[in-house]
């Protein structure tokens, strides 16, 4: 079983002055989380979606999807958590109460504010899964990376051609995923807020698959002005 989770606990604090989640908000003639399902949704390869919002958007959320949708089965619409390690577990959570967590399943968890993935890099995801275990979707740094410990001085500079930017989906073994987070200590669950730092800390390798520029998170007005030009465009599939 393949199964897609779209996080969608954002408030969208950095849009500036709206009570609108940034995920909720229009682009072009949708909204931006519409956009995101509906590439999982269409993607053959993938049985189930389930979207993970905040509990006074689960049934706005519902709506879109049957809105957009349909009446469907393929997508579940849920209460997530307060943290992204919280949201994450309720996923888990979730598929093992109605599917059970089987070795050969596999989880791709995406940002709901990044609507221009491609199906090649879902298809990427998936077999790099299904082979390695773990992926996580990059792309090769372009700026300079510097590093400073206390705000104030440079302390390190790493060697571009090493560093990456992350993205999403990251994609994983379901039944491992699950364990390896109920393995976490208190203490590492308030620091450990992305699951592949979480395997790499746990020393479970990581593959990369390669993502594109254009597979934006929506975080800023200004990338929401640049997401209406890629959709007008039509530069991502």
């Amino acid at each position: 079983m393949v199964i897609a989770a779209v996080f969608a606990g954002g408030k969208g604090s950095r849009m500036g002055n709206t009570e609108t989640p940034k995920q909720y908000m229009m682009l072009g003639n949708k909204p931006i989380i519409v956009h995101t399902i509906e590439k999982f949704y269409i993607n053959s390869r993938i049985d189930k979606v389930i979207v993970l919002c905040p509990a006074i958007w689960v049934e706005q959320t519902k709506d879109l999807v049957k809105k957009y949708m349909g009446s469907t089965d393929k997508v579940s619409v849920i209460c997530g958590g307060g943290t992204r390690n919280d949201t994450l577990m309720c996923a888990l959570e979730y598929v093992k109460e109605n599917y059970g967590l089987s070795d050969d399943d596999i989880i791709l968890t995406h940002d709901a504010v990044r609507p221009f993935v491609t199906h090649r890099i879902i298809d990427d995801n998936i077999n790099c899964t299904l082979e390695t275990g773990a992926c996580d979707t990059v792309i090769g740094a372009t700026d300079t990376i510097v590093e400073s410990l206390d705000d104030k001085v440079i302390s390190s500079i790493p060697e571009r051609k090493l560093m990456y930017q992350g993205q999403t989906p990251q994609s994983f073994k379901i039944k491992k995923l699950y364990d390896i987070c109920n393995s976490l200590t208190e203490e590492e669950k308030e620091i450990l807020t992305d699951a592949c730092k979480i395997y790499t800390l746990k020393g479970e390798p990581v593959s990369l698959v390669k993502g594109e520029v254009f597979n934006i998170k929506i975080t800023y007005p200004y990338d929401l002005k640049i997401a209406n030009a890629l959709l007008e465009g039509g530069d991502s599939k």
